[in-house]
């Protein structure tokens, strides 16, 4: 799969974005797969991230006889949400987005019920009313326009009543999956409560699955239907989102929930975009700066989140616990895992130079140059309430001289998430790799800000 991202990557970046119609049929009789630079770095990305934690799980789902039915199980949930991320990632069709959104949701809720049906019962009360939603938004939608494939759909609509109810039930269901404040509910269980491989998965990837559609449904379908109240509604809801998550992960005692929270407030800058590139300042050359910027704190926090997921299922392994308070010396038996943690932290304290620098860097600027301040200094505030809640595990780790004793983790192992980590990081050096990709196919609402 890695191979085959690389050469759609290559594809798209000599060709420009692809199209091609499934079995030969043309839309709207058949259906259309497609690639722009948006789905070509996330294919890549779920191409980098979904065999390392592959390889990373291969211990704790391997052979066990203790553990026979998760072992059966994980492999196959783990390949079909890889397919169901791929099917949303080069998706063309609002109902074929609602039928990878569904498989996607059956393997993420079996992989977080391994630890705890209370915690999956959660995420699927959520999902499916999320996913009422969405359906329902789409039947208007094709009420509307007879159609539901993007190209034609952004065509044929026109943003009246109809249209914009469709978009808000679409916009408010796939919410609920992404876990944005106050629909966050589900996330800090299930990821507190998941084993380490599907934790890294649900926070890195899965999330991003349903913002990804969203970006598409108001940028490339309806972008004509976008209005103040929707745009500032979405970002006030990211700044809450950012604050609330934050000042809860300060408080958490254990490791994974102060992880789980972090991605909560993490979420909510995803939609800073939209009010930092709504349709009154589409000509101005800091809107494409702001949603290339969102997109890029995506990718760059899937790969810090995986890292810090992975990292904590390691320190577990090793102390039988994720307590903070009880973590001093772990740096010392583990070096090569704080050394991942520490990297992944700062990506996302969003400290040079750190993929996660460049990406907030980049949403700052288009803050300030918009005038609006007040998205400026919640971003300023959400790196320093992040600089705390990770600094106390930091602190915990390296305090002491005692060696803890531990049960031995391999090495092998250790450098998985110290790799991602370091992948966090370098996609900050050499951000301008991802950021000329996300130019293609850029939004035709955004263009304006390119030239």
């Amino acid at each position: 799969m890695l191979a085959l991202a690389v050469l759609l990557c290559l594809a798209v970046g000599s060709h420009g974005p692809l199209e091609v119609a499934v079995g030969g049929w043309a839309v709207p009789l058949g259906i259309a797969l497609g690639a722009d630079g948006l789905s070509a770095v996330f294919v890549m990305t779920g191409a980098i991230i979904m065999p390392a934690v592959a390889l990373f799980a291969r211990r704790a789902f391997g052979s066990d006889p203790a553990e026979t039915t998760q072992s059966f199980t994980f492999w196959p949930l783990f390949f079909a949400m890889w397919a169901a991320l791929n099917a949303i990632f080069v998706g063309r069709d609002l109902f074929n987005f609602y039928v990878a959104l569904e498989l996607l949701t059956l393997t993420a809720v079996a992989m977080v019920a391994y630890g705890g049906t209370a915690a999956a019962l959660r995420y699927m009360i959520f999902a499916l009313m999320g996913s009422l939603a969405y359906m329902t938004g789409v039947a208007l939608l094709y009420a509307s326009a007879a159609t539901l494939d993007i190209g034609l759909l952004s065509e044929a609509i026109e943003p009246d009543r109809a249209v914009v109810l469709a978009g808000g039930l679409m916009t408010a269901g796939l919410l609920a999956k992404t876990a944005l404040f106050p629909l966050h509910a589900w996330l800090p269980p299930a990821h507190g409560n998941a084993p380490a491989p599907a934790s890294a998965l649900l926070s890195a990837l899965v999330v991003k699955a349903s913002f990804f559609i969203i970006v598409r449904i108001w940028f490339h379908v309806m972008p004509d239907a976008q209005s103040p109240w929707l745009v500032q509604t979405l970002g006030l809801l990211g700044a809450c989102a950012v604050i609330y998550g934050s000042l809860l992960a300060i408080r958490q005692g254990r490791l994974k929930l102060v992880i789980a929270y972090s991605t909560v407030a993490q979420i909510g800058y995803l939609f800073f975009i939209f009010p930092l590139a709504d349709g009154s300042a589409f000509a101005l050359p800091w809107a494409a700066g702001a949603w290339t910027g969102g997109i890029f704190h995506a990718l760059s926090h899937a790969f810090a989140k995986a890292a810090l997921f992975l990292a904590a299922g390691l320190i577990i392994e090793a102390l039988g616990h994720d307590r903070i308070a009880d973590m001093k010396g772990i740096a010392r038996a583990l070096p090569m895992t704080m050394a991942a943690f520490g990297l992944a932290a700062l990506s996302i304290m969003g400290l040079p130079p750190s993929g996660g620098f460049m990406a907030k860097y980049l949403m700052l600027t288009s803050a300030l140059a918009g005038g609006q301040i007040f998205y400026a200094l919640v971003m300023i505030a959400g790196g320093l309430l992040a600089v705390i809640y990770l600094f106390r595990p930091l602190n915990a780790a390296f305090a002491g001289s005692h060696v803890p004793e531990i049960a031995p983790v391999p090495k092998a192992r250790q450098t998985i998430p110290l790799a991602l980590a370091l992948i966090a990081t370098i996609i900050g050096l050499a951000s301008s790799i991802p950021y000329q990709f996300l130019q293609i196919g850029l939004p035709e609402v955004l263009e304006g800000g390119t030239e």
